[in-house]
This record gives C-alpha cells, structure tokens and sequence, in this order.
C-alpha cells in the first residue's frame, strides 16, 4: 500500500526537511509540495492524496482554512505540523491523525505514519466490504442479508448491563449511562453521573467487555464514554481535559490524544 503524500508548509527548508524525513518510509510517497493554502486545495482536489502534512500559519488561507476547502470531496489525512502548540486543541477539532511541532521528531512522525497506515487500513477494509455487500446484494440476496446478520451479532457481543457488587448490594448498570471509569489497582470505579460504584475486576478484562467504538482509554488508568462528552478544553504540554455531561472533567493524557481526533468533529 502506497500512502500518496502532499506537504504544504511556506517555508521551502521546512518542506526540504520533512522530506528528508519521510525517506525511510518505503510506503510513503511525496506526489507534490505547495507553498500556501489556496495552491494546497487545488491540489487536493485534483491529486486526491491519501495524506496531507499541513504547515498551519501560512499567508493568506491558514491550515485550517485548507481542510475546510476540501470538505466538499473526500478528504485525506492531515498531520498538520508547526512550531505553535497552542493550535493543537484545533487540530484535533480538524480530526486530523496528529500534530507534530517543528522540527520534527523522527520517533513521533514514525509513530504518525504507524497511526496512518492504521487509519488508511480501517478504511479501506470498510470500503472492501461495502464493494463486496453491494455485490452480494445483486447477485445473492440472501448470502448479503446473512453478512449483515452477522455483523449484527458481532456488534452484540459486548456488554449492555454489568452486574456490580458493592457495599453488599447487587447492582445492574446499563453500560450507556457510564460517564467513565478510573482504574484503582485491581479495582473499577465506574462513574454514572449522580452515582459511583466500585467493581472488582482489571481494566483490561472490563475493556474486552465494552464497545470500543463508544468507551476508549484517554489516560493509563481511564476510560470514558465518548458519547458522554460535550467539550474538548486544552491544557499544557498538549494534553486536554474532556468536559462529560455530568460537568466532571477527564485528562487525556499526550500518549491518547489521538482518541480526541476520532470523535470531535
């Protein structure tokens, strides 16, 4: 799998230096370079790139200025890249598969290009077995009405209610009402809003129980419901709090803050 690349930066080394960068990547393609936003969405749009690296202050139409000039086709991936880390709230906003400040650090564009490969895998997979469904559909009716029998049943296999014994009591949580849970040693304590409870039971065991569509770890030792949040708000050293409905406050911490990407649009 080629990953076609377009960097955008205004400053010609900065754009020299990421190349340079990227070498080591077999994988990863440079297709075309541009030296300001408007150049960069025309770009897109007729190259239709799989990934963009996006310098964010440049004169004229900012980095965030492009990726709203693209939304009307499918977009790509963007990394945007800069010296300013107080954009970083923003570029989660922007879903965007990282934010590398400059100069980059060749450990962290290693793992955004691991983080790429993933995305790009995930969605050409569901791509696949949409071909594939819509074929069936066509010329089997009934071998595509079982394919999504089956991937109902899949979905199914995680936990709508947990049982949770505390204080002496038996309690039955629906799973939908978690805000988030927080890891004390070998004990859960699963928070619902108005309540908390304590369940015996290992972060990785009560991970295998959840959906991870809706429930994701933020921190080594929470996991929220991402339904349950209703504001992203910035903190230091490119962490960020979740604000949940119930008004408590999560940290995600730098080594999660991928997980923002996926969610907040």
């Amino acid at each position: 799998m080629t990953i076609r690349t377009i960097i955008v930066d205004d400053e010609k080394l900065a754009i020299q230096g990421l190349q340079v960068r990227l070498e080591p990547f077999e994988d990863v393609e440079v297709i075309d370079t541009c030296a300001n936003g408007r150049e960069a969405i025309r770009k897109i749009k007729t190259e239709k790139p799989d990934l963009v690296f996006l310098d964010i202050q440049m004169p004229g139409f900012d980095g965030f200025s492009v990726v709203k000039g693209v939304m009307e086709i499918e977009p790509p991936l963007f990394v945007f890249v800069t010296a300013f880390q107080e954009h970083a709230i923003r570029a989660f906003e922007a879903n965007a598969v990282n934010y590398l400040m400059k100069p980059v650090d060749p450990d962290k564009l290693a793992d955004t290009i691991e983080r790429v490969r993933l995305r790009l895998s995930e969605k050409r997979s569901a791509e696949e077995a949409e071909k594939l469904l819509n074929v069936l559909s066509e010329v089997a009716p009934d071998a595509a009405e079982e394919f999504v029998d089956n991937d109902s049943e899949a979905n199914d296999r995680f936990e709508k209610l947990i049982n949770v014994k505390d204080r002496g009591q038996i309690f039955r949580v629906e799973v939908g009402s978690i805000e988030h849970i927080e890891a004390a040693g070998d004990y859960m304590c699963i928070y619902t809003g108005d309540n908390s409870l304590i369940l015996r039971e290992t972060m990785k065991d009560l991970e295998r129980r959840l959906d991870p569509r809706k429930f994701q770890r933020v921190h080594r030792s929470t996991i929220v419901n991402l339904d349950q949040v209703r504001q992203v708000r910035p903190h230091t050293n490119g962490e960020c709090f979740l604000v949940l409905d119930s008004g408590a406050e999560v940290k995600v911490s730098r080594s999660y803050r991928d997980v923002v990407a996926r969610f907040v649009h």
